[in-house]
């Protein structure tokens, strides 16, 4: 069954952004996601009351996910989705640091607390078809913290589906998707070792993948630092950056980035 995902950074509501500020711009970022309808949608940046506005903008929509904070303090990475397509079967979230279980606890040498928010989704038409979606937003300034951080995600991601294959009697682990901005290049080790496990969309975008944050200057010329990588299971089919101008103004200071897949139930490839 196909799906497609986007990974969206909202950049947070910045006064200093002046005509690029959110109230300026929520409804370009909204009218984007109806242009495109993706099936989930990992966001990064996004405050409540951001988050409030998207969700009033966007029916059939809803969205899981916590501030890194804690409760709905701060920043959240929040994994919206098509409730015609998916349902949550469950979700939560752990934090980037040495200790994952700890609100707003900070590690290595990041700047800030990171997190990682996870759902389990179910598909409405074809219910034995679950799968993983996970949403980061690694540190922008510590390259220790990014490193590690990859790390504790991509070994969270096999024990749950080491947990969900021990205690399912279809035997084999749910397929996982993870989107995010990773805030590093290709050439990263982050992004390096995460490469070299899982599958990278961008091997099915066409032509060069370009720049993905661009400051609300547009232009393709540089590197990514979004992503969305596949588990086995998971068969990407095409990636893109999606560049568009919305009435003459950006929606983000990131081009959101979108992958259709089809994803098959577990025991059946």
């Amino acid at each position: 069954m196909e799906f497609t995902v986007m990974t969206f950074n909202l950049r947070y509501n910045e006064k200093k952004d002046g005509n690029n500020a959110w109230p300026h711009r929520v409804d370009q970022a909204a009218d984007l996601i109806r242009r495109y309808r993706p099936s989930a949608i990992g966001t990064q940046e996004g405050l409540l009351p951001m988050l409030d506005d998207l969700q009033e903008r966007l029916p059939g929509y809803t969205w899981v996910g916590a501030g890194r904070g804690g409760g709905n303090e701060d920043e959240h990475n929040a994994i919206f989705y098509d409730t015609s397509l998916l349902r949550v079967q469950e979700w939560g979230q752990y934090w980037l640091s040495e200790t994952p279980e700890r609100p707003n606890s900070v590690s290595w040498d990041s700047s800030l607390p990171r997190i990682c928010t996870w759902a389990r989704l179910q598909s409405i038409a074809e219910p034995k078809l679950e799968w993983m979606l996970y949403n980061t937003h690694l540190d922008h300034i510590g390259q220790e913290a990014r490193v590690n951080g990859a790390s504790l995600i991509r070994n969270r991601m096999g024990r749950y589906a080491g947990a969900a294959s021990a205690a399912s009697a279809l035997g084999s682990p749910l397929p996982a998707v993870l989107t995010g901005d990773f805030n590093a290049w290709p050439s990263n080790p982050a992004i390096v070792r995460l490469r070299s496990e899982l599958f990278d969309a961008y091997r099915m975008h066409d032509g060069d993948v370009g720049l993905t944050a661009h400051s609300f200057h547009g232009g393709s010329g540089g590197q990514p630092i979004d992503y969305i990588f596949a588990s086995e299971g998971v068969h990407v089919l095409e990636a893109q950056v999606i560049r568009d101008n919305v009435g003459g103004r950006y929606p983000s200071d990131h081009y959101p980035v979108l992958a259709r897949m089809r994803i098959e139930p577990r025991g059946r490839e």
